[in-house]
């Protein structure tokens, strides 16, 4: 028998169980505070969230704020600001954690994986040599070894200051992306 302990799984086990999942996660965390929703920065129309149930330590997602499905449906400056906040994303987790690459992926519907199919987000997924060991392979169980609010803790101003260099240096294009 194979046991893993996640405790952080309880809080959703027990809202699923009650029938309080409705409605959008994403949308739903905007109305918290950035330490109990997770997020590690807002920007004007998209954000960077640490993923609750991550792949690996550091695991974030960038996602506009509006409920979109479809990149068709992003505005010109949601597009640029994403992608802005992806490599934001990016520079502030190699400075935090030093990892010795990335997996960035979108699941776009259910049967190409994703969980939350009707809010459009990226995931930045940091990577070190060795963190694929006998355990997902064997066991088929992935180890995270650091707690996600630990993490976020220690990404988050890393991330927060490379977001705002980034939309900073691009300030002039991104408003003229926002039209008349």
């Amino acid at each position: 028998m194979r046991v893993l302990w996640a405790p952080w799984r309880y809080a959703y086990i027990r809202r699923a169980v009650k029938g309080e999942m409705g409605g959008c996660p994403f949308c739903k965390i905007q109305e918290m505070s950035d330490e109990e929703g997770l997020i590690v920065y807002r920007g004007p129309t998209a954000m960077i969230v640490m993923n609750l149930y991550p792949y690996n330590t550091g695991h974030v997602m960038v996602m506009p704020k509006r409920h979109v499905r479809e990149f068709r449906d992003l505005t010109p400056r949601e597009k640029l600001e994403i992608m802005l906040l992806v490599e934001a994303a990016i520079e502030g987790l190699r400075e935090s954690l030093n990892p010795h690459g990335f997996n960035i992926g979108v699941n776009l519907g259910r049967v190409a994986g994703a969980g939350i199919e009707d809010h459009l987000h990226i995931h930045i997924v940091p990577r070190w040599n060795g963190d694929t060991n006998f355990m997902p392979v064997i066991a088929e169980t992935k180890v995270i070894p650091q707690d996600v609010r630990e993490t976020y803790r220690q990404i988050r101003d890393p991330i927060r200051k490379h977001a705002e260099r980034l939309l900073g240096e691009h300030r002039g294009l991104l408003e003229r992306l926002e039209g008349p």
